[in-house]
């Protein structure tokens, strides 16, 4: 991790670089909206009028535009997969939708091909989104860069022109236009959204850049070791896009179960039926009898037995800032064995701060005294690091003198004016200082607890030094217990940062398995390997370089208050006031709402056998039959909704709520 302060460039008066526009879909261009939005509005006219008892021909014509708005496109896809010999659940929604109008619930049936049809809309406009984030990514790389010509001269080109072997020129503030080797120059390159590490890092002859990753100071002439089409931030897109393509597709449990019984149920009825009429049975009476069979038999109660209770759980869960983003991913999140945690911005806060403050024994100066000086030296510079320190003295208060004569060495640190003495802040293997005997211990024993470290000259001696880092999050290492209690073995550690870092906080946390230095194709493996292992993983990360880890997870959770667009959309489950508690909680929280599924499948269970039995021996009236149907389903539904209750998420927290 680079220790080095230097001055970013001064901005123009038109500000900063504007930000890359966001592609974005709008909502009305996808279709399954605009039928959903039109069976609603429908719904909501016919609605007033039928209840109010207004002419069937001012409401009827209302409801059959709602059949055919919110249904069609359901309908379709379901007789394309009769075709193929499978009975979708579009097809049985629009078949109960019709079949509720036939008996002359046409409200009821109504009411389902909305709620149906906005679930489509829904999971439609979540779809678009994360292929626009995804898409978005390409934005962070630039369009053209500054290509050094042979001769000695310049040209600007697209960076899809940009061939391995050519040498391109970038200056403070630009983004660096391909992957390559650093020929020349020295900067600091703020590479977060690569690597997640939360300081820029220092870069000069030898070292690596990437593609998309900004130049802070200095200028780097860069010769190009990769293919633009291979660059690394090229390579996050491909794996976003192939880790979500390949992702198993996922059902709620009882939608799996619930195509078999169907298929079941529909033969059964088909059965009811045509064997009295074979047996010389009149047509009213056999059709009457298997219309109730089909009503009693129906999933309903089984469906609602699943919904209530993920949809109620989602809804706590959005009540204590965690949005899940529908309820397989509800259901899936109960079902995870084992966590994958990024450390910057997830664990850790991502902002430096001071930590500490170490005058140097016979400098004559207090640790207030010490960090005014630093911090009037770096009040000119935009450094991360230089923000940190001013930040420090602003915190206890400290007036700062004004500074004269600031330069700024790429590499090497500041050096200001303070007061007619000259003040020197910046890297301790930089600065003469750093090799006394003194200081450099000083420096050592904070660099080992994971420390970035800055010292202080006063007129060319060491004054004192700082130590600054990412504070980590005040709940970060109860959140690691409660995971490791719930999932039976501790959280891993994954993370682009440096391996000393990286250690120094997984003690803290209690954390023991740690994966520092990875890029995002590094943290794919890792999660996949775990996946084949039959581990269902769970990855929480904020970060660009996160995604694809949470695209290829069992289940990922983003963090998202300073999260990036792409994980926020790639993620299956958003933690919007980075509360790390709410983690352990809301998969507890899962697990109790599948408890509470399994238990309402029992209650319907009960339900559909004692009507279905007493049709099929004797004569159940088909008012009473629908009355028992409609009983379950209330039932099971209000059993569901108990997971709306306060005490549900207190309790995945393991507060006392008496």
């Amino acid at each position: 991790m680079s220790s080095v302060l230097d001055q970013r460039p001064p901005r123009t008066a038109a500000g900063p670089p504007p930000a890359p526009p966001r592609r974005r879909t709008r909502v009305l261009a996808l279709p399954e909206f605009r039928w959903a939005l039109a069976a609603l509005v429908l719904f909501l006219f016919a609605l007033p009028l039928d209840l109010l008892g207004a002419p069937a021909w001012l409401w009827a014509p209302l409801y059959a535009a709602v059949y055919v708005t919110g249904g069609w496109e359901s309908g379709r896809e379901g007789l394309k997969a009769l075709k193929d010999k499978t009975l979708d659940v579009d097809l049985l929604m629009v078949v109960a939708a019709l079949g509720a109008a036939a008996i002359g619930q046409v409200l009821d049936g109504a009411l389902l091909i909305v709620i149906f049809a906005t679930s489509g809309a829904l999971e439609a406009v979540a779809s678009a989104r994360t292929a626009d984030s995804v898409r978005g990514l390409l934005d962070l790389a630039p369009t053209t860069a500054t290509r050094l010509l042979p001769c000695g001269g310049e040209d600007s080109v697209p960076t899809d022109a940009l061939t391995v072997g050519d040498v391109i020129l970038v200056r403070p503030g630009e983004r660096v236009g391909a992957d390559g080797q650093v020929l020349d120059g020295a900067g600091d390159v703020d590479q977060a959204t690569i690597t997640g590490e939360p300081l820029p890092v220092a870069k000069q002859a030898g070292d690596e850049v990437f593609a998309g990753t900004v130049n802070g100071t200095g200028a780097l002439r860069v010769r190009v070791e990769r293919d633009p089409a291979d660059s690394v931030i090229a390579r996050i897109v491909k794996m976003v896009e192939e880790a979500s393509e390949t992702k198993a597709p996922t059902q709620l449990f009882i939608e799996k179960v619930e195509q078999r019984y169907s298929i079941g149920m529909v033969i059964a009825t088909l059965a009811v039926f045509a064997i009295p009429l074979a047996f010389g049975d009149e047509l009213q009476p056999a059709l009457l009898r298997a219309m109730t069979f089909m009503i009693v038999a129906s999933p309903c109660a089984v469906v609602l037995s699943t919904m209530p209770p993920l949809l109620s759980a989602i809804a706590n869960a959005g009540r204590h800032g965690v949005l899940a983003k529908s309820a397989v991913v509800m259901e899936r999140l109960g079902q995870v064995d084992a966590v994958a945690l990024d450390k910057t911005g997830t664990l850790t806060e991502g902002t430096p701060r001071v930590t500490d403050i170490r005058p140097e024994p016979g400098s004559g100066l207090g640790e207030n005294s010490l960090l005014a000086l630093a911090a009037a030296a770096e009040h000119p510079s935009e450094h991360p690091l230089a923000r940190a320190v001013v930040q420090a003295a602003r915190e206890r208060g400290l007036a700062l003198a004004e500074a004269a004569g600031f330069t700024s060495t790429p590499g090497a640190g500041v050096t200001a004016t303070i007061d007619g003495r000259t003040v020197q802040v910046g890297s301790p293997t930089r600065l003469t200082a750093a090799g006394e005997p003194k200081t450099g211990s000083t420096v050592q024993a904070l660099e080992d607890q994971g420390r970035t470290v800055v010292v202080v000259l006063l007129e060319g001696r060491p004054a004192g030094v700082l130590g600054i880092a990412d504070r980590l999050r005040p709940d970060a290492k109860a959140t690691v217990a409660a995971l490791t209690e719930l999932t039976g073995r501790p959280p891993v550690l994954l993370t682009g940062d440096n391996e000393r870092a990286a250690r120094h906080l997984s003690t803290e946390v209690g954390i023991t398995d740690v994966r520092a230095g990875l890029l995002p194709q590094d943290k794919v493996a890792a999660v996949q390997g775990w996946e084949a292992e039959g581990r269902r993983v769970l990855v929480v990360g904020d970060g660009v370089n996160d995604a694809p880890a949470l695209a290829a997870a069992h289940t990922g959770i983003a963090m998202g208050k300073a999260g990036s667009d792409l994980a926020l959309e790639t993620a299956d489950a958003v933690v919007v006031r980075d509360e790390l508690a709410t983690i352990p909680a809301i998969v507890d929280l899962s697990r109790r709402a599948r408890r509470l599924v399994v238990q309402n499948l029992a209650i319907a269970g009960v339900f559909i056998t004692a009507l279905v039995a007493w049709d099929l021996i004797g004569t159940l009236p088909l008012p009473l039959g629908v009355a028992g149907h409609e009983g379950s389903t209330v039932i099971v539904g209000f059993n569901g909704l108990r997971m709306l209750r306060e005490r549900a998420w207190t309790n995945a927290l393991g507060k006392d709520t008496a």
